[in-house]
């Protein structure tokens, strides 16, 4: 049995390899935090979430999860289940976005909204499997600040990304699409 391989296919094989790379980049980074990362591979996501839509958004964030687990040697332990968590939360944050005004949800706004699901879904799933619900608590403000800060450096890199000139001399798409499309 032979499957066709498409130009899509190529086009999210090499975007989820990207993002894989920046997963395996940041797992390098000493954090002062434990939990604490900039979501480098947010940054392609996010993207891939602007240029072509939700679906190979989720495509590339679902192969970046897998193959990271793989390479990191976490698969199926409980950080493993915390970044599924997270980057389930985060697509769903994005698919809700759509509804949002465009003019006024850009790159920086739907990458602190989707930071904030992403931690919102650790979280979640901290409190319900691993930690008592008190201690969480005391830790939201140091997540939700470092959301906000990595959610807005990371938003900014991708508009600044979309504003640069196509390597054919024309403008990339438009910062703030009009809507992101569901399958």
């Amino acid at each position: 049995m032979e499957l066709p391989v498409t130009a899509d296919d190529r086009r999210i094989a090499r975007l989820a390899a990207l993002a894989i790379g920046l997963t395996l980049v940041e797992a390098a980074i000493p954090s002062p935090v434990p939990g604490v990362k900039p979501g480098l591979a947010n940054i392609v996501i996010l993207l891939v979430l602007l240029q072509y839509g939700w679906r190979a958004a989720a495509w590339v964030s679902a192969l970046r999860v897998l193959a990271g687990g793989l390479l990191l040697g976490s698969l199926l332990s409980p950080g493993f289940w915390l970044s599924v968590a997270g980057a389930l939360a985060s697509l769903s944050v994005l698919a809700l976005a759509r509804h949002l005004p465009g003019r006024y949800f850009g790159p920086v706004s739907l990458s602190v909204l989707a930071a904030f699901g992403h931690i919102g879904g650790q979280l979640a799933l901290a409190g319900w499997w691993l930690l008592p619900s008190a201690a969480l608590l005391r830790l939201l403000p140091v997540f939700a600040a470092a959301a906000l800060v990595f959610g807005a450096v990371n938003g900014i890199i991708v508009a600044r990304l979309l504003a640069r000139p196509a390597p054919s001399g024309r403008q990339s798409a438009t910062c703030t699409p009009p809507s992101i499309p569901l399958p």
